[in-house]
């Protein structure tokens, strides 16, 4: 295997979870009759360029589908996550009427709707068509494509430059990672700006969040490699910011080389002395994490067959990527977990893929009564208890498994 950035041979290993389904590929009840395809799931290190990345075997037409189930609205504490970037950067950058933004990967609407309620001109890029038409349906233009470089000379050439285009949570879902930032290069105006969110390799290594690994999330980042990337496509990082979403993500602030005009701040040589520090360009910060991974499921394990033998019914909330990696990696099925419920209607009736658990609304659990409710997706695992403080005063137990089994 080939550097997807640098071409270099990637030969380090960091994260083998065996073989593993699409994770987004949710079940429904007719294809349970079906076999599903599963594929190696394995994550390893450029020693050259520092990148980490997946062994490649799903193309990305196979992973973003028409029938795309995750929509980002289905979490409030994400949708305000969103308000309170698009708040920000509009007074940072002092953005009105005569600008324009585009957000890459734009999803259901979740962030642009608060640009175009501030009266900015704005679009969408989505190639999913689920999520593209929950977009339009709140009034906001989508291009329905996947991003690079081709898809921004289009725009460029329809006059469609941006003053901001926003790639949040995108980064790390392109195969093609060059292709990507160089459109991006292109999309911008001579003193535009990019924004770019992502999981922090630097934290999922210190947490033990292997389940953030799965097809959809071709590469995991860190400033140091995000910046030799940027700057290759003659985009200069001119800020960074250390967010707790997912788990701790970096927001990072580009401008083109060239023509910006944006000062750097000294927060950019704080978060690379800080991954240096940490070892982060050696082999060793990556040694040890497979072992972590096995500990966790081997606990998980441990716990779901305890609590079998104790007549404990356990159950599951957020029918979430990360939590098919858990469930996969660990072989868990419904014998073990009963089921799992979640708010997107997009999920519920639905199965698992690979553990073909069954997805249920939220009402199921006054009905099912589990005894154990673990919440898959732990980053907001806090918006999920405050939903469901009610089933602690029956004696529920909420429970999160990483990076250890912790009690709500």
């Amino acid at each position: 295997m080939n550097c997807r950035h640098c071409g270099a041979a990637v030969t380090l290993p960091f994260l083998d979870l065996g073989t593993a389904p699409l994770s987004n590929a949710f079940l429904t009840r007719e294809q349970l009759r079906d076999p599903e395809l599963w594929y190696p799931l394995r994550l390893l290190v450029c020693t050259t360029c520092w990148l980490v990345q997946t062994d490649d075997y799903a193309e990305r037409e196979s992973i973003f589908t028409n029938d795309y189930v995750y929509f980002s609205s289905i979490s409030s504490s994400w949708v305000a996550h969103a308000k309170q970037y698009v708040d920000q950067v509009i007074q940072r950058f002092a953005l009105g009427a005569g600008h324009h933004v585009a957000e890459i990967a734009a999803n259901d609407g979740y962030l642009l709707q608060f640009v175009q309620a501030r009266g900015i001109p704005c679009y969408g890029i989505e190639p999913t068509q689920s999520t593209a038409a929950a977009a339009r349906a709140r009034g906001l233009e989508i291009v329905d494509d996947f991003f690079g470089v081709a898809l921004a000379e289009r725009l460029v050439d329809d006059g469609r430059s941006c003053d901001l285009v926003v790639a949040n949570n995108v980064l790390a879902h392109v195969p093609d990672i060059n292709d990507f930032v160089s459109g991006v290069e292109r999309l911008l105006t001579r003193a535009g700006v990019v924004t770019f969110e992502f999981p922090h390799l630097l934290q999922m290594v210190r947490q033990t969040q292997f389940d953030t690994a799965y097809h959809e999330h071709y590469s995991y980042l860190s400033l140091t490699t995000v910046e030799r990337i940027l700057s290759q496509q003659q985009l200069q990082i001119f800020d960074v910011e250390m967010l707790p979403t997912h788990g701790g993500s970096l927001r990072v602030f580009a401008q083109r080389r060239s023509t910006g005009v944006q000062l750097v701040t000294p927060a950019v040589g704080r978060v690379l002395a800080e991954e240096n520090d940490a070892g982060i360009r050696t082999a060793a910060f990556y040694a040890g994490f497979q072992a972590e991974a096995e500990r966790v499921k081997n606990d998980f394990v441990s716990f779901l067959t305890d609590a079998r033998r104790a007549g404990r019914r356990v159950a599951a909330y957020g029918a979430a990527a990360k939590g098919n990696t858990l469930l996969n990696f660990a072989g868990v099925k419904s014998d073990l977990l009963a089921f799992v419920c979640d708010l997107a209607p997009s999920k519920q009736g639905r199965y698992l893929p690979g553990s073909r658990i069954p997805v249920l609304p939220p009402t199921a659990l006054a009905e099912r009564r589990p005894t154990d409710l673990v919440i898959l997706p732990w980053n907001i695992a806090r918006e999920i208890a405050g939903q469901l403080e009610a089933l602690g005063s029956v004696g529920v137990r909420l429970i999160t498994v990483v990076p250890r089994i912790s009690t709500w």
